[in-house]
């Protein structure tokens, strides 16, 4: 609906007003072929589809040309006497008054959506163009980190390609982020792109590769990104001996689930404990206990 607002048709122009009379003429076939079948049927019932679509394409104005023009056409044609104005039953100026009345509401209602469709979108827009912008400034911070390591340690080579290759690694859960804003990702990217910096030999994934829609595999990769660095702050993967198994499962409604297990030389957990940003997205996201220790 939100694209069909958006269309090509501007609000106010002659393209949106005569697609509000194609709209009318459509309603005017249809309430002529529902009379043939049953005389009962009431004579504007057709118009309110027609009116409601004209105001959301084109706008109020388009909206309200439709109204009247409907309301006419449906007087003239489909309250008795047939084909003639006039005189006209007091029944049916009720019927009419109600039409009008009716069909402004509508307009109304359909402006309103109107309005606040475009102004989401718009915001939507500058989101999109914020985040683009925020991911454009990380990258730049970061070769600049890159550049400022590669000087320090120009005497120990393989200690900078170790530190910069940790940071790529880094790097790509924050693009995988970003892409999927648009197309999605699958679970086993996510889980790679973050552990990797802790060398991925070490961690061990198995289960289905389940393909997360955009919003969820956002969200995904937060959680990944907070377990993950707790482990290396605190559990399996703060011992250079630790190790880690993520096992993957979907439930009947192929909705993920994740279950972490760290495995061999795990330090001793800190006394304190505390909801981390992890913990808290898997309670809204109503995920099984995770054991992070």
């Amino acid at each position: 609906m939100r694209n069909l607002i958006r269309g090509h048709i501007s609000p106010g122009s002659a393209e949106a007003y005569a697609f509000a009379t194609i709209c009318i003429v459509l309603a005017s076939l249809v309430r002529w072929i529902l009379g043939l079948i049953s005389p009962d049927i009431l004579p504007f019932a057709t118009f309110f589809p027609a009116i409601l679509l004209a105001a959301l394409v084109g706008g109020p104005g388009p909206g309200i040309f439709a109204a009247t023009l409907g309301g006419v056409i449906g007087w003239w044609a489909f309250l008795a006497p047939q084909f003639a104005l006039l005189p006209l039953a007091p029944h049916h100026q009720i019927d009419l008054l109600l039409y009008l009345f009716s069909a402004l509401i509508i307009v109304w209602g359909a402006d309103h959506y109107r309005r606040l469709a475009s102004r989401l979108a718009d915001e939507e827009a500058l989101r999109r163009l914020s985040v683009e912008e925020l991911s454009h400034r990380l990258k730049n911070k970061l070769a600049t980190i890159q550049a400022i390591l590669r000087l320090r340690l120009r005497e120990h080579r393989q200690l900078s390609i170790d530190v910069i290759a940790s940071l790529d690694a880094l790097m790509a859960t924050d693009n995988l982020i970003m892409q999927t804003q648009g197309q999605g990702a699958r679970i086993r990217d996510i889980l790679f792109a973050e552990v990797r910096p802790y060398e991925a030999s070490r961690v061990i994934i198995d289960g289905p590769d389940v393909l997360l829609p955009p919003k969820l595999a956002s969200v995904m990769a937060l959680l990944v990104h907070e377990l993950a660095t707790n482990a290396a702050k605190y559990g399996a993967l703060s011992s250079p001996a630790g190790a880690q198994t993520n096992l993957l499962a979907c439930d009947p409604e192929w909705t993920p689930r994740m279950s972490v297990w760290h495995l061999a030389d795990i330090p001793p957990a800190p006394a304190f404990v505390y909801e981390t940003t992890g913990s808290r997205q898997a309670r809204r996201r109503n995920l099984p206990p995770t054991r992070l220790f």
